[in-house]
């Protein structure tokens, strides 16, 4: 399943195939003459080719695959209700219409220490610890990382190491580009004797070069923050909600050799969206309290409730109108 935004996937390709294509057909071309002993322009062009390829892989996997979406709940969580205000109110034909009043959030325990978990009003359902409701994607995702705007997709629990080997790979393939580069233009130098004359005779060396210097400062950033986050068993964004003041204690940390195990070891859980499964239409009989002014909001009950009142009034004076032409006949 693809993200809303999977669009952006052209321009990151773009971005990847587009050096690649100028490096293979402009540089490597020229090394296989150049370095003809043991075959290592071919070994080069081969490097390049299978890192390419791996990259492309693991971009496609993390933008296609389920990031860990919670399925959204027809109702809202009733058996929640116990033990807090609630009223309920019986309309005409005999339906029920609830009006409940639940705690937006509620605490659980995670090793010991106690995580607050939060009600989702779009999926109606109390989120698991560490998940949040993506806006862009609107679901809400277990182990919410971020949205990726590059891959098209939420980074979440079932796509996170894709993500991670991707991002990590790209930064050799853009190092593997630039030191291959650099290499080539020594071999000009050596040649030609000056800079000039290296950059006349290959120019596509000094952009690449320049390209990739530019990117890695991006995608190796991005890698060792990442390694980071790993360490310590955090996500992006419990990282600058903790930036933000807000002080918690991480009660998934089990030390950096555990949680490295947990990322890259751990299974893939199965997805909890079953795409085969049939559709069911949901009726929502329940009447939400307004967080405004406490009033309830129902305007299809109203509607209803007018439409009987105004039938009444019509009977009523039809009933009247009766009499009244009886006792004048008399």
């Amino acid at each position: 399943m693809f993200g809303p935004d999977v669009g952006s996937l052209i321009f990151t390709l773009l971005l990847i195939l587009a050096p690649v294509f100028v490096f293979c057909a402009l540089v490597a071309t020229k090394l296989l003459h150049e370095l003809h002993s043991y075959n290592a322009g071919y070994a080069i062009l081969f490097l390049v080719i299978f890192l390419t390829i791996y990259v492309l892989i693991l971009l496609f996997l993390t933008s296609a695959r389920d990031p860990g979406v919670v399925p959204r709940s027809t109702n809202p969580p009733s058996e929640e209700f116990g033990g807090y205000e609630s009223s309920a109110s019986v309309e005409v034909g005999g339906n029920l219409s609830e009006n409940l009043q639940f705690p937006r959030s509620k605490e659980v325990f995670v090793n010991g220490v106690p995580v607050r978990v939060k009600y989702c009003e779009t999926c109606m359902v109390y989120r698991p610890p560490r998940c949040s409701h993506c806006s862009i994607c609107d679901n809400c995702v277990e182990r919410f990382d971020h949205h990726c705007p590059w891959v098209g997709q939420c980074i979440g629990k079932r796509n996170y190491r894709t993500f991670f080997l991707f991002v990590s790979s790209s930064a050799l393939l853009c190092i593997t580009v630039f030191s291959i580069s650099a290499l080539h233009m020594k071999l000009l130098i050596n040649k030609n004797a000056t800079i000039l004359e290296a950059i006349r005779e290959s120019p596509a060396s000094l952009v690449l070069m320049a390209y990739c210097f530019v990117l890695l400062w991006f995608i190796g950033g991005l890698t060792f923050f990442h390694l980071y986050l790993i360490c310590s068993n955090q996500t992006t964004y419990e990282n600058f909600r903790r930036r933000g003041g807000s002080r918690v204690v991480n009660a998934f940390d089990r030390g950096c050799t555990n949680n490295f195990v947990e990322i890259f070891c751990g299974k893939t859980e199965p997805s909890r969206i079953k795409l085969r499964s049939y559709a069911h239409q949901v009726v929502a009989n329940f009447a939400y309290v307004s967080e405004k002014n406490g009033t309830v909001e129902d305007r299809r009950a109203n509607v209803e409730e007018g439409v009987d009142i105004g039938n009444d009034i019509l009977k009523i004076s039809q009933r009247r109108d009766s009499v009244r032409a009886g006792e004048q006949i008399r």
